[in-house]
Formats: C-alpha cells, structure tokens, sequence
C-alpha cells in the first residue's frame, strides 16, 4: 500500500533557495544574455526599442518565474483547469475584439502588453492534460471517454487558433498536447489512427487556408519560384546561415542581417541573425544549453513524487524541444515557414510570458518535489 505521506512545506525561505535548480537558471540567464546581445545586433548596434523591451521583459517575466515557483506545486494543480479556461476565453475574446496585424486577429491590447493567447495555450493545455491524467490508473487511460474528453479539449483551442489565422501556433499546440498524451500512457495505435484521419481530412484543412499559407507550403518545395517574393525569406535565412562557417563573421558584422537582408530577424529568424554572427561553434554552444535546459526539467520531472508534477515537467520539455526543433527547422528551411518564436531568445512578450509561466511551474515542482498531491 502506498504511504500516503502529506509533506507539510514548512520549509524557511532558505531552504526553497536551495532546492532551487540553480543549474536550469544557469542556463536560463546564459540564454537571456545570448538573447540581450542578439537583439542589440538586431537594432544595428545600438540600445534601440526591440532591446529596451526585451531586457525590460525578461528582467520582469524571470522575476516573475521565481514568484510562480515558490508557491506550492498543489496550487498549480488545483487551478490548471481555471488557467486553461482563462486561456480560452481570452482566445475567443481575440477572435472577436483582438488586434489585427499582418492579416492575423490574434491580439488583445492590455495596454502594458499585447497579449497573444494562443502562446499561453501552449502551457494550459499541458497543465491541463498533466492534471487530468493525475489521479487516473494506467489501465482507464485507454478507455473510449478518457481519450475523446482531452480530443475535444484539445481541438477547440485549435480551431479557434486556426482561425485568427495562425496555422503554426496551431501546430505547435497540438503537438504539445498530443506528446502530453502521449506519455499519459495512451496507446500508440490511437496515434496511427489519428494520423490517418488527419491525411484523410488534409484537402478539407488545406481549403480553409489563406492564400498566403498555402503559398508558404508551396515554397517550402521550390523556394527558388519566387525568390524576391515568397521565397525571398528562406533563400536569405539560408544564405545567412551558411555565410557563418564555422566561428561566425563577428559580432555586429553579419551581413544579411545587418544590411537588412533579412526580414523577421528579431522574432521567429533570430537564431538566423545568431548563427551568421557566431557561426557553427556559437549555434553549437547555443543548442548545448537548450539541451542542458531541457535535460534539468526532465530530471525534476522524475524527482517530483506527484504524477502531477512529473508528468506536466515530462510535457513542457517535450513542448520546448518541439518549439527549438520547428524554429530550427523553418529556419534552414527543413519545414515551412509557420511563425513559430525560439524559446527566450525570440522577441515577443507573449512567447516570454508563456515560457517563464511554464518554467515557473516547473520550479515549483523542484522545490516542492516532495509534495504529494492526493
């Protein structure tokens, strides 16, 4: 019988410090400072606007990642169904009210901030998925009801994300919710299935796209078509690139980026910017601490004594490794282009916000990785 052990959390304020996983903040840090430079690159050398905002987001939205962690972890669990609520209204709310930009209704003005829902989606759904799966037995996970409930749970943020429009997030919210129940212990063969439905269904999903999506999926194939008009942003990325070589150009001598050859470098085409400056040797560093980063969460995902805790710490670096490869990817133009922000290095409060809101659960598990969440 499992001792049903209740950790009372009377710990001193100097004992959460040093349950803290001093080695993920490490990385953490190092990959803001990266990020710091990057987008002082961006703004051609100078102390410019995207710079002042993201050290200014950063500094705000880490601090703020040490508040989440330090409350208990059983908070969290209890309110992971509100917080995914909270995200679908707000979704809703931008479908209706939001700010259009660039062909895209995906914004609500919150006066500090423009808030893009669909980025905190993509850590509600795991938090609501890890709470879901918490007290189920192995053997009702693969039951009918257990696994239409989380479908429905998880297609009606994606069709509402679809329709602002904005295809990539979309995907990315779908792949770190199918990987949450992936490791809930659903069977592999609900996977093929759903899989088949989807290259059944793919000529009905294509026709819901706008022009210029469906010409991105176009270009992916034969970006040399049009290289001054969809094919310009690919073609650049990869000239950058590869123009690093091995150490890179130097600080504040890429050219692509610094003659303004390359468009979106301070958002989804930031690590095209990095790896022209720092080249192989510097992109190689930068992928070492992102795997540091995700092998920390990981590790405090087994330390954690509650299903709860494991299983959101197993999702969420899941959820980043998926974010890191999908930028990479588009990048080098191994995948269409879907506008899909690198974890802390990207600019974009949204993405910022979303991403310590995530590690600061994850904290909190770290610190209360004791608790049993009955």
């Amino acid at each position: 019988m499992i001792n049903r052990f209740t950790y009372t959390n009377e710990q001193t304020f100097f004992q959460k410090l040093k349950s803290i996983d001093w080695i993920l903040i490490f990385c953490i840090l190092l990959i803001g400072f990266i990020s710091f430079f990057s987008m002082y690159s961006t703004d051609g050398g100078e102390i410019k606007f995207h710079t002042k905002n993201h050290i200014l987001r950063f500094g705000i939205f880490f601090s703020m990642m040490f508040v989440i962690g330090f409350i208990n972890i059983k908070f969290w669990h209890s309110v992971s169904y509100l917080f995914y609520l909270i995200v679908l209204v707000l979704l809703i709310a931008a479908s209706f009210y939001g700010i259009t930009a660039s062909g895209s209704q995906r914004w609500i003005n919150l006066y500090f901030i423009n808030l893009q829902p669909s980025e905190l989606m993509k850590v509600a759904i795991i938090a609501f998925f890890a709470k879901y799966y918490h007290r189920m037995q192995i053997t009702h996970v693969n039951k009918i009801v257990n696994i239409l409930i989380p479908f429905v749970i998880l297609v009606i943020p994606i069709f509402l994300v679809i329709s602002q429009p904005d295809l990539g997030t979309s995907i990315l919210i779908a792949l770190s919710g199918i990987m949450v129940l992936w490791l809930a212990g659903i069977n592999l063969k609900f996977f093929v299935y759903s899989s088949l439905l989807l290259v059944i269904s793919a000529p009905f999903v294509i026709s819901f796209l706008k022009p210029y999506q469906k010409l991105r999926i176009l270009t992916f194939f034969n970006p040399d078509k049009d290289p001054l008009g969809a094919g310009y942003q690919i073609i650049q990325s990869k000239i950058a690139v590869g123009s690093g070589g091995l150490y890179g150009k130097g600080f504040l001598k890429g050219t692509q980026g610094y003659l303004e050859f390359l468009p979106e470098k301070h958002t989804d085409f930031i690590f095209t910017l990095f790896s022209e400056e720092f080249g192989f040797v510097g992109s190689f560093i930068l992928l070492i601490l992102y795997a540091v980063m995700i092998y920390r969460i990981v590790y405090i995902g087994f330390q954690s004594r509650s299903f709860f805790g494991r299983l959101y710490c197993f999702g969420f670096a899941s959820a980043i490794f998926i974010f890191i490869a999908v930028n990479m990817c588009m990048v080098l133009g191994l995948l269409p282009i879907v506008g899909s922000p690198l974890p802390i290095m990207s600019y974009g409060g949204s993405s910022m916000l979303a991403t310590m809101i995530g590690l600061g659960i994850v904290m909190s598990a770290k610190i209360y990785h004791r608790q049993l969440i009955i």
